[in-house]
This record gives structure tokens, sequence and C-alpha cells, in this order.
């Protein structure tokens, strides 16, 4: 099934990911399991290639890994323009207020850049503005 959508803003942490969407026609529900679904699986797939120790904290005792916490996370609606700025201010200064990068736009794992004028590695549709 393909999933269409528009991405608006996102960031990557080094425990979560902040991903604001649009979708082009029906749920979101599908497209958010899509995207953690197949994002989740490559990202076990690579670290049990590299041996990565995180797993071990990933494993609950039955022996499933999860890469996602149980639940549906923090997701939400954005209601107004105004909500969305913040929210895009949020998703951008998020390494900046953990200490991972000075500004902005030196986390490279982030669509700040895009709204700086230099594409990244995920396109993000800024026509809504």
């Amino acid at each position: 099934m393909r999933l269409a959508f528009r991405v608006i803003a996102w960031v990557i942490m080094r425990d979560h990911v902040h991903l604001i969407l649009l979708p082009d026609a029906g749920q979101i529900g599908p497209i958010l399991r899509g995207i953690k679904q197949g994002f989740g699986q490559r990202m076990i797939h690579r670290w049990r290639e590299c041996g990565a120790q995180v797993l071990t904290q990933m494993t609950d005792p039955q022996g499933t890994t999860r890469f996602w916490q149980r639940g549906g996370g923090y997701d939400r609606n954005v209601r107004d323009l105004g909500e969305l700025r913040e929210k895009i201010r949020y998703i951008h200064t998020n390494p900046v207020r953990r200490g991972l990068a000075e500004r902005e736009t030196d986390w490279a794992w982030s669509s700040a850049r895009d709204y700086q004028g230099t594409p990244g590695p995920i396109k993000v549709w800024k026509e809504w503005s």
C-alpha cells in the first residue's frame, strides 16, 4: 500500500522522533503505522548487524525487541497556523534544549536547515505558510 502524505517538519533525536505531516487523503493511522513499523524494523535490523548494545534495553523478558514504546506515543492534531508554527519551533529547538547542538541548524537530523534554505535528506513541504 502506498502512503501519501507531505512532511512539514521533523527531527530525529537519540531517543525519540518528532514528525509533523499532512495526509494527502484518508486517515493518519495507516500512515503512522507504515512509518513506524518500517523504520523500527530497519533500525532493529541495522543494530543487530552492528551488535549495538542498545538492543538489550529494547528487548523485553519474552525476547521481543521493540523500537517504539508501547502505546500510541504523543500523536495529536494541529488545529491552526499559530499552533503549527509553535510545533515546528519546538521540533527544531529540541536538539538545542537537549544540549546536542548550539543552534537549530547545527543538528543534521532535522528539517531546521530546510527552513533556512538548505535542502536536507527528507523533502519538506513548506507551502503551508
